[in-house]
């Protein structure tokens, strides 16, 4: 088991609660106090997406591109081409969405370093409603080569993911980031590096994985299993979803012999189906896939949303449950 200090009260009613953007707002911040090649460009969208923080403190590094998502990320890997660290920020749903072949040929054909932040992901937008609610991100961005794809659980996470990216100067990352307030799950003592999952508790009957602010509703999740039912999950979080951790994943599965993967995102070719793949290389085990099946979301208030499609941690518990019914633990040798 991973050493991850866990907040003690992430399962309380009063639990602190801070959007992902607003931590990256705070780590692009610090990077840019730490090394003076990184830069930030936005698409209209600064203080939506908390990018003027960097722009208040550092006015000459930020450039304002306007409405234009595709130059928004081609002049970005200009200027990574001559040497800085760019950070891009929009909406998900405009950018990877709307600028999905620049990224791939202008930043990835040419592995430059740039990070595309995709904030209000997710359903959990809100009323904004299906035009805006992205769900196909973590499908486009993991298949690029040589794109790093992080998603992080809360924003004390996110601060630290910001940071951390910001120090590979290599590789193109994908950051993706949700409007609404969302449970504090981890702790500044909490390790982050980009590529490592975390086993947040230990459990034989089942491995639930999961990625972003969803890794709070999969631990509520895995203590009602626990004291109504006498299910003993195994909860691990996935922040970095590619390069994936294929070690810790295959030992938990092999450990519980099934597994669940939830996901604010659709369930087709998203995290869950990366897990999939890598199962079907290393061991095969059963699988249920949560997340969006097949459909765009509705517009309504966050709360409702994740009740309404199932994300909530009632309803992840629910189907963990008929899931364990149903299908046996894998055995090697089967």
């Amino acid at each position: 088991m991973s050493d991850y200090t866990l907040n003690p009260h992430y399962a309380s009613d009063d639990v602190s609660r801070e959007p992902t953007r607003a931590g990256f707002g705070r780590g692009l911040k610090t990077a840019g106090e730490a090394d003076e090649r990184v830069v930030a460009l936005c698409a209209d969208l600064t203080e939506s997406t908390q990018m003027h923080h960097f722009r208040d403190v550092f006015p000459s590094r930020f450039v304002e591109i306007g409405v234009a998502e595709q130059n928004l990320v081609t002049v970005a890997s200009g200027m990574a081409r001559v040497g800085k660290i760019p950070f891009t920020s929009s909406y998900a749903a405009f950018s990877p969405g709307r600028n999905w072949e620049q990224i791939r040929t202008t930043i990835c054909l040419n592995e430059q370093p740039v990070k595309v932040v995709g904030s209000h992901a997710g359903v959990s937008v809100g009323p904004d409603g299906a035009t805006h609610q992205m769900l196909e991100d973590i499908a486009l961005m993991r298949v690029l080569p040589h794109m790093v794809v992080v998603n992080p659980g809360d924003a004390i996470e996110a601060e630290k993911a910001t940071r951390a990216m910001a120090r590979d100067d290599k590789n193109p990352g994908y950051l993706r980031l949700a409007r609404e307030k969302t449970p504090i799950f981890s702790t500044e003592q909490s390790p982050f590096e980009i590529g490592p999952a975390y086993v947040l508790h230990a459990g034989d009957d089942v491995t639930i994985a999961s990625t972003g602010p969803m890794t709070a509703q999969a631990l509520i999740a895995a203590k009602q299993l626990r004291e109504q039912y006498n299910i003993n999950a195994e909860v691990v979080h996935v922040p970095t979803i590619k390069p994936l951790d294929v070690d810790t994943i295959v030992a938990s599965v092999g450990k519980t012999g099934r597994i669940v993967t939830v996901e604010e995102a659709q369930a087709a070719a998203g995290f869950g189906g990366l897990i999939a793949e890598t199962l079907a290389d290393h061991l095969p085990a059963p699988q249920l896939r949560i997340g969006m099946d097949d459909r765009f979301g509705e517009s309504g208030s966050p709360d409702e949303l994740l009740t309404h499609f199932g994300f909530d941690a009632e309803a992840i518990a629910g189907r963990v449950r008929t899931f364990i019914d149903k299908r046996p633990q894998y055995k090697k040798g089967f």
